[in-house]
């Protein structure tokens, strides 16, 4: 299914209208910045006088621009060791936040990424702590360089996450896509728009650069310089959100190609060598990294999740095209079959 020549609905504006005002009720209002800085502020203070000497960072949605409203925060424990024990510290980590009556806290040892989550009491907020995951606060920024750039990267990456939750696509622990990764599908996509709406950062003359590990991370971060990249493409939100799940709906190839922001473009399967199953990875939607390029996004896929992906990128194309009240549609939740339970 290749249609080479999208046809747009007579009525976009009124989609258009319609995101719009979905898009500013999923942005935090100033109430919830102020809650979240403080309960931050109050866990600096609990690990300052319990794990002196360490550090935390905000990365993540709360901090890349592209949080919606009661998203998680995440937060990273820096500690000034070559290689620390992650696992040592993240259940002492859930110890501390139990003895400070935090809910619900669990250290999830086993993850790739070591982490432990909770829930502030007082707030409802909901954190995650890993531990010297820098690479993933120097990611962060790399998207807020991006979001600074073009307002229609930051509304486009709100539609299709806030899509992705309610169909419930949004779940790597279900074999689906991060919100990163999404966010990351939605950079690429405006950079292959034609004229392009986004630049290639890393592609550019870098004016920031840090090394985590043996990863050099550099792109050009003076993006306030960049303001006017997309000024000669002029689709709006309707428009790219049906352009968006079109392509991925009927244009992607999924067996050869793997999107890459870091180039701006597409590399094959072949040339990252993601073209078999090793161990629980598999290279059925593939997406790169930006600075950590052995890594695939859409690893976690597997053959049964990326049918149930690829049937809503084409359930979403559909709605877009021929329903009669798409913006109500598109954003149903998802309800399992008797079949899927």
């Amino acid at each position: 299914m290749h249609r080479r020549d999208l046809l747009y609905r007579l009525d976009l504006q009124n989609f258009t209208r319609e995101l719009l005002s979905l898009y500013d009720e999923l942005i935090p209002t100033e109430e919830e910045e102020v809650r979240r800085r403080k309960f931050f502020s109050k866990l600096e203070s609990l690990f300052e006088r319990e794990l002196p000497g360490t550090r935390l960072f905000l990365f993540g949605s709360c901090v890349n621009a592209f949080g919606v409203c009661n998203s998680d925060i995440d937060v990273c424990l820096s500690v000034d060791e070559e290689e620390p024990n992650k696992i040592e510290l993240v259940v002492q980590m859930a110890t501390i936040l139990e003895s400070d009556a935090m809910l619900n806290v669990q250290a999830l040892t086993h993850a790739r990424v070591p982490i432990v989550k909770f829930t502030e009491p007082a707030t409802g907020i909901s954190c995650d702590i890993c531990v010297n995951n820098t690479l993933a606060v120097v990611n962060s920024k790399l998207l807020h360089d991006y979001a600074q750039i073009d307002v229609r990267l930051r509304q486009l990456a709100f539609m299709v996450k806030h899509w992705a939750k309610r169909r419930q696509v949004n779940d790597t622990y279900r074999g689906t896509l991060s919100s990163y990764a999404y966010v990351l599908m939605c950079i690429h996509f405006l950079q292959q728009r034609r004229p392009p709406i986004l630049p290639c950062l890393q592609e550019m003359r870098p004016t920031y650069e840090v090394k985590v590990g043996s990863i050099r991370c550099a792109y050009y971060d003076q993006v306030e310089t960049l303001r006017d990249f997309g000024a000669d493409n002029k689709e709006t939100l309707g428009e790219l959100l049906t352009a968006f799940f079109d392509y991925w709906a009927c244009q992607h190839d999924y067996n050869h190609s793997v999107i890459s922001v870091r180039t701006g473009g597409y590399l094959s399967k072949n040339e990252k060598e993601w073209t078999r199953r090793i161990g629980n990875e598999r290279h059925l939607i593939c997406i790169e990294d930006p600075f950590e390029v052995t890594h695939d996004l859409g690893r976690v896929v597997d053959k049964h999740s990326i049918k149930a992906l690829r049937a809503e990128f084409s359930r979403a194309a559909n709605v877009i095209a021929f329903d009669f009240n798409p913006w109500a549609t598109l954003f149903e939740p998802y309800i399992p079959s008797e079949n899927t339970r």
